[in-house]
């Protein structure tokens, strides 16, 4: 199956602790991937999001188990999606002179034809993310 590796680096200002205590909640991840409009089925192992699609008038909501683990600074979660589509992503958190540095990791597979969409849509969400966490977190 057809896969692609994506990777960002940024840096937000807050504090690692304070960015990990944040992502460690699977409540904040609403919002946190603009395609994210609801989160549910919450437990110990992760949970389950609605992310919602858009295409003109139609929507489409993707309902996913996230498997979610936390540890070292490190927040990752793992993706199956209906269609094919896995991911398996990771938030490293660093001390940064201004805050902290985040570094996104993302490996996606899907069937051919769905690969450059999803990573079309992955890059999106990762270079949005910084706005995001940046609005929530800093101060």
């Amino acid at each position: 199956m057809p896969s692609t590796d994506l990777i960002y680096t940024y840096v937000v200002p807050a504090r690692p602790d304070k960015v990990f205590e944040h992502l460690a909640d699977p409540a904040n991840y609403v919002g946190l991937s603009p395609l994210v409009v609801k989160v549910y089925d919450v437990d110990e192992t992760g949970y389950t999001a609605v992310e919602r699609f858009r295409l003109g008038p139609v929507k489409y909501d993707n309902h996913i188990r996230v498997n979610l683990t936390v540890g070292d600074n490190v927040v990752a979660s793992d993706v199956h999606s209906p269609g094919g589509v896995r991911m398996a992503h990771r938030f490293e958190l660093s001390d940064h002179v201004d805050g902290c540095e985040i570094v996104e990791r993302a490996h996606l597979t899907a069937p051919f034809g769905l690969v450059r969409f999803t990573a079309a849509q992955a890059r999106g969400v990762l270079h949005a993310r910084r706005a995001i966490l940046t609005g929530r977190l800093e101060g």
